[in-house]
């Protein structure tokens, strides 16, 4: 069943990743739920698979787009995740879309903030894409995590369409600097993985777009702020060659990455009391100007059990 925004409980994306190693003629019996957000992410260790379930019937065509770019990623040797290339993807399966990778099992140092500037230097010098990719429009994603809330009282939702509107006022500096990219979206520690000694490679593209390359560097500046993550801007800044902070953009940069982390949340607040008490406190804070109130990530209250850090 789903519930009235059409989002799949755990019981319904637990039988469908079922059907999808089915089909795969692989075994599940030891699949691990790892993050039941948006998306719902299961490790099968004997299979050395990743399934990802996509939660929400309205995010059907980021899956495609995901699918699209996980095959040109290993075409272009991308330091990212790889596709399984055993089944056509995205796989339907029971009205949802799956998608299948290898898995990259945890593996010691874990990656680190210099290997994310590193690897973002990389990520953001890949060629062009041959398809066609959205562009970057934060403030019309953040107006559609809105239209997915039944949880917002009215003072919440007007202070975020005015946040919104007042954003958007304000994005035509950045939108006119043309030097537009290949964008992860949503880069942070928690999306690396670690290969190998020497390789660390990206996950999770579902914000992947073409857009400025500083947005990227915003998200790791902004942790720094909002999560108490010390040192962690200087070491990106040192490893990318950057320091965004330095933009003539970056108080805007730093308003859309708050505005990201705060309505995220939105489409949980009615199912995930732990993430609704924290999109109060970040909201709040924005209300009142306040720098001073730290974060908790919005997964460390959803995790399931030994799940991955994610913003």
């Amino acid at each position: 069943m789903s519930g009235a925004t059409g989002r799949f409980t755990e019981a319904v994306v637990t039988r469908a990743m079922r059907r999808v190693a089915r089909q795969l003629n692989v075994p599940a019996e030891d699949a691990t739920l790892l993050r039941l957000t948006n998306n719902a992410v299961f490790v099968l260790p004997a299979a050395g698979l990743v399934i990802r379930i996509t939660r929400s019937l309205a995010l059907a065509d980021r899956v495609h787009k995901v699918a699209k770019l996980g095959a040109w990623f290993e075409h272009v040797g991308a330091p990212t995740i790889r596709l399984d290339h055993r089944i056509d993807q995205p796989v339907p399966v029971g009205g949802l879309l799956a998608t299948v990778w290898r898995y990259v099992p945890p593996m010691r140092p874990a990656p680190t903030v210099p290997d994310l500037g590193r690897v973002l230097r990389e990520f953001h010098a890949l060629p062009p894409s041959p398809f066609a990719l959205p562009s970057w429009d934060p403030v019309n994603d953040a107006r559609a995590r809105l239209d997915d809330a039944e949880a917002l009282d009215d003072h919440e939702r007007e202070f975020l369409v005015r946040w919104c509107d007042s954003i958007e006022a304000r994005l035509a500096s950045l939108r006119g600097r043309g030097d537009w990219r290949l964008v992860h979206g949503d880069a942070h520690v928690g999306n690396l993985l670690r290969e190998s000694a020497t390789r660390v490679v990206l996950c999770d593209f579902d914000s992947t777009c073409l857009g400025p390359w500083q947005v990227d560097l915003a998200a790791v500046a902004v942790g720094e702020i909002r999560f108490g993550r010390a040192n962690a801007h200087q070491a990106m800044a040192t490893a990318y060659g950057y320091d965004v902070t330095r933009d003539p953009d970056w108080p805007l940069l730093r308003g859309v990455r708050e505005l990201k982390l705060v309505v995220s949340a939105v489409p949980l607040l009615a199912s995930t009391p732990g993430v609704a008490a924290e999109f109060r406190t970040r909201l709040t804070s924005i209300m009142d100007g306040d720098e001073n109130v730290r974060w908790t990530p919005y997964a460390d209250l959803t995790r399931p059990s030994g799940g991955d850090r994610r913003p």
